[in-house]
């Protein structure tokens, strides 16, 4: 799949911004939603999109793309104070080969534990819907 392309409203983030697909959602505005990963690379794997139509960072409109990395730094910065991880991973990736799965720009917020190994992109375990629900509950009380 090429980095240039015409956007697919059916892909599942897509879904989810438009209530066809349930999420655990942490952070929600008018041009941003944010959410739990349900196949988590560590506790407190959390996704932030923009509501636009974009690929990838090549396509996204400058304006909505600093807004996404602020909500970006907001949900980190509550994740962050939540879950006290001992470090936070921010991911983003462009085009199938880069990693890219799901073909509407977001951003990863992953925290790193010492004592936990993380599992690969994309490929873990399904989560637990009422752990997930637990967790965004933890970070939504520090936004």
């Amino acid at each position: 799949m090429s980095l240039t392309g015409t956007y697919d409203p059916q892909n599942i983030f897509a879904k989810i911004i438009r209530g066809e697909i349930p999420a655990v959602k942490v952070y929600e505005d008018d041009t941003v939603l944010s959410f739990m990963d349900v196949f988590p690379q560590s506790e407190g794997h959390t996704l932030v999109i923009p509501k636009s139509e974009a690929r990838n960072l090549l396509d996204i409109a400058p304006d909505a793309l600093q807004n996404l990395i602020v909500k970006t730094q907001l949900v980190a910065q509550a994740v962050n104070k939540a879950l006290t991880p001992d470090g936070i991973r921010i991911a983003q990736f462009n085009g199938e080969p880069a990693g890219q799965t799901v073909f509407h720009i977001h951003f990863h917020i992953i925290p790193a534990y010492d004592s936990q190994s993380e599992a690969p992109h994309a490929s873990g375990q399904m989560a637990d819907t009422d752990k997930l629900k637990a967790l965004a509950e933890r970070i939504k009380a520090e936004l």
